[in-house]
């Protein structure tokens, strides 16, 4: 069946549907670095975690800033990093799985985020 007569009867058939595909372009860009969101190290203490969400917060707060669009959004992220770095069983399955998907980092920056789980020869811990 030659183009054109395809598309005549395409045109002429009963019901032509369309073809929508609801894809989530959000799944396709890099996830969030939640240690950067809120401006701590890999490695980092419930309480630095903890002290740097409420310093942020106060910050990005958007009854603080009500004239910049971003303040809502920022503060949104602020909540969402803490939420899931708050939570040992979030922050350990966000290590795992997120965390080097997010990283593309060298062997030193490797070491010094892993330096509590690397033993030396003598047994010992590099801290």
């Amino acid at each position: 069946m030659p183009w054109e007569d395809y598309q005549s009867f395409a045109r002429d058939g009963e019901e032509q549907h369309e073809s929508t595909v609801d894809f989530d372009l959000s799944l396709l860009s890099k996830p969030k670095d939640y240690y950067q969101i809120l401006e701590v190290k890999y490695d980092a203490t419930e309480e630095r975690i903890r002290s740097n969400y409420i310093r942020l917060a106060l910050k990005w707060h958007p009854d603080k800033k009500k004239g910049e669009d971003s303040t809502t959004s920022r503060f949104q992220e602020i909540n969402e990093a803490y939420k899931v770095l708050s939570d040992p069983i979030k922050r350990r399955a966000y290590d795992r799985e997120i965390l080097p998907q997010i990283q593309e980092y060298n062997f030193i920056d490797y070491l010094n985020q892993h330096k509590g789980l690397i033993l030396t020869c003598n047994g010992l811990g590099i801290r």
